[in-house]
């Protein structure tokens, strides 16, 4: 039997999804009213921003078995914001409350300024149907 190598690391993952969510909040943004693009766009920011959350613990494993604790600790700050705002997004768009949606999508633009989307991204739309993954979520026991 062979190794198993995998790719697709949770650094990757991490830089793929924080380009997608740039991509989406560029999107949101040039919504002049609220329709189902708005509301997967707002919960596709959502769950990207806690699979990002979730990529950090992941990240700071190895680092711990090593006792990198500072390291550990301040790649942690350094993301802290993800989840938090994250479950803000969550929650705002659950309650279709477009105001706070916006507030959130820019407060996550601000620590996202720095990433880098090129005009011409092979990305796609990858908020399409994401309403409906953000309310299975909410069935199967997420708030």
């Amino acid at each position: 039997m062979s190794r198993i190598i995998q790719t697709d690391s949770v650094g990757n993952q991490r830089t793929r999804l924080t380009k997608a969510i740039v991509i989406s909040i560029r999107e949101l943004m040039k919504q002049t009213k609220p329709n189902s693009i708005t509301k997967d766009l707002a919960a596709f920011i959502a769950i990207a921003l806690e699979e990002v959350a979730k990529t950090v613990e992941v990240t700071v494993a190895p680092w711990e078995k090593r006792d990198y604790w500072v390291k550990a600790d301040t790649f942690r700050r350094e993301w802290g914001w993800a989840g938090r705002l994250g479950g803000e997004m969550r929650k705002a768009a659950v309650l279709e409350d477009w105001g706070e949606v916006a507030m959130v999508a820019a407060q996550v633009g601000t620590h996202l300024q720095k990433v880098e989307v090129s005009p011409r991204h092979r990305m796609g739309t990858p908020w399409v149907g994401a309403w409906d993954r953000l309310h299975e979520d909410g069935k199967n026991g997420r708030p």
